[in-house]
């Protein structure tokens, strides 16, 4: 066993919360190991390279309202940084529609009748509300109160169950305040008919961040900073984590078959809190165990086409709720960015949401392409002769599941989590959280704040960064 001592923070895992807790301790001149189980850093925020084309674990914009935030982005990504239109259409009955909803689409997609009916329902919810507040358990009860029920039946219920592979009185109530972020029909359709500039709720923002290259590049910008003095290790599994008396002493990692003990003074995790709670040794109370066997992730399958045609949408997102669609939503990575793909060609992205187990985990790569294309060409949006190449990547543990006894399951770890005076959770997996991008790296950067004792104060920012290029896509005519 190799052993290696004196760091002053030993960072497990090597997402977008991991790497900036790194990034933060390594500008304030303290020793960083990272570890990282992939052999590339990024979690979700990686953009993959097939053949001249670059696509993302899914489309990951970047918005933030924290100003140090967007300067820290800005300035590692400088003339790199893209402004980006957003434009997003739900498909479903055969037709687009606009997301945030806009009035005349609606009118003119359902028919005046059923949105008629949406209208009223949500009045109806809305004028229920003011004899009292209802009581707000599941993401059903979330979204029939903000939207009424005529459209969450319309379009919320299916599109999450697809999400999440159970029914919406089963999933919690708290993703949806939390992720969609104060929306409700009426402030979607406020924002429609005025244009309201709406920067409290990201859902209506229609402009974003983009690097050139891909997200990638800002994962890969922060490893660059944090190699020039520190050292990330990738490829490299955490087997067991050894503590005595709530202080973590050692860890033991797995490199290239080759077992090394790693001691820090501080270790800050980010990788999922339910593999972290497994490798403690000895191991924990049975009650903390138990409640880390019944939190659960999502997986994540991506299906990349590569098509013989420059363009296919002038869409950012598009969104399929139906359950006889089998993935949920779509991106072409040209619309956010030109230099995604070769010039005279383009490709599309399909998102699978699925479990380990499941008829689409246990599909293998080319049942997967041929399922994509099949449904594609169905949909009319493509035909399969247009594909000329494709590339399928599998994603373990994208999203936390928040079903309706998470949070409770949630509090048993943590607070046994907590007792531990040199251990500190970060990120989407670390805290089982729904985090944006920037929400991952503030706390990565509020865990390393903690060991610092500071805010820290040695992240030099420039003042006035570079200006961002804006960048419109092309519509197709």
């Amino acid at each position: 066993m190799i052993r290696s001592r004196g760091a002053d923070a030993v960072v497990l895992g090597g997402g977008l919360s991991g790497l900036s807790a790194a990034y933060t301790l390594s500008k304030a001149d303290r020793r960083v190991v990272l570890i990282e189980r992939d052999c590339e850093v990024g979690g979700l925020a990686k953009t993959a390279t097939h053949r001249g084309f670059r696509f993302d674990l899914g489309g990951h914009r970047f918005m933030t309202d924290n100003p140090a935030i967007e300067s820290l982005v800005k300035d590692l990504l400088r003339d790199e940084l893209l402004i980006v239109p957003r434009k997003s259409r739900i498909y479903m009955l055969g037709k687009f529609f606009d997301y945030p909803p806009n009035p005349a689409n609606a009118v003119f997609g359902l028919g005046p009748s059923k949105t008629a009916k949406i209208i009223f329902d949500y009045c109806r919810e809305q004028a229920a509300g003011l004899f009292g507040s209802p009581d707000i358990v599941s993401l059903e009860d979330w979204t029939v109160n903000r939207f009424g029920r005529e459209m969450f039946e319309l379009y919320f219920k299916q599109y999450s169950e697809k999400v999440w592979g159970m029914g919406c009185k089963e999933i919690s109530g708290e993703w949806a305040a939390s992720r969609i972020d104060g929306l409700s029909l009426w402030k979607a359709v406020k924002n429609s008919l005025f244009k309201l500039k709406n920067g409290k709720i990201r859902t209506l923002t229609d402009r974003f961040y983009y690097p050139a290259q891909g997200i990638g590049r800002l994962s890969e910008r922060l490893k660059d900073e944090i190699e020039k003095d520190n050292t990330i290790l990738t490829g490299s599994e955490v087997v067991r984590i050894r503590h005595e008396n709530f202080n973590i002493k050692h860890i033991a990692v797995c490199r290239q078959g080759v077992e090394m003990d790693l001691q820090g003074r501080e270790y800050i995790s980010s990788i999922p809190v339910t593999s972290l709670v497994k490798r403690l040794y000895p191991r924990p109370p049975y009650e903390v165990l138990e409640a880390a066997s019944q939190l659960r992730f999502r997986d994540l399958v991506i299906v990349a086409l590569m098509l013989d045609r420059k363009s296919l949408t002038d869409l950012t997102w598009m969104y399929l709720p139906e359950k006889d669609i089998p993935f949920g939503r779509i991106h072409e990575p040209k619309n956010w960015s030109p230099f995604m793909s070769p010039e005279d060609k383009t490709h599309v992205v399909a998102e699978y949401f699925c479990s380990r187990g499941d008829g689409i985990s246990g599909a293998g790569d080319e049942a997967l392409i041929n399922l994509t294309v099949r449904h594609m060409e169905k949909l009319g949006f493509i035909k399969a002769c247009e594909v000329f190449d494709a590339c399928v990547l599998r994603v373990p543990n994208a999203y936390p599941v928040f079903d309706v006894y998470f949070k409770d399951r949630l509090k048993i770890i943590m607070d046994y989590l907590d007792r531990f005076g040199n251990l500190h959770t970060a990120g989407r997996n670390g805290r089982f959280s729904y985090l944006n991008m920037d929400r991952a790296m503030e706390s990565g950067i509020e865990a390393a704040e903690a060991i610092l004792g500071k805010p820290a104060e040695k992240i030099k920012l420039r003042s006035e960064p570079d200006e961002v290029r804006p960048y419109h896509t092309r519509m197709v005519a």
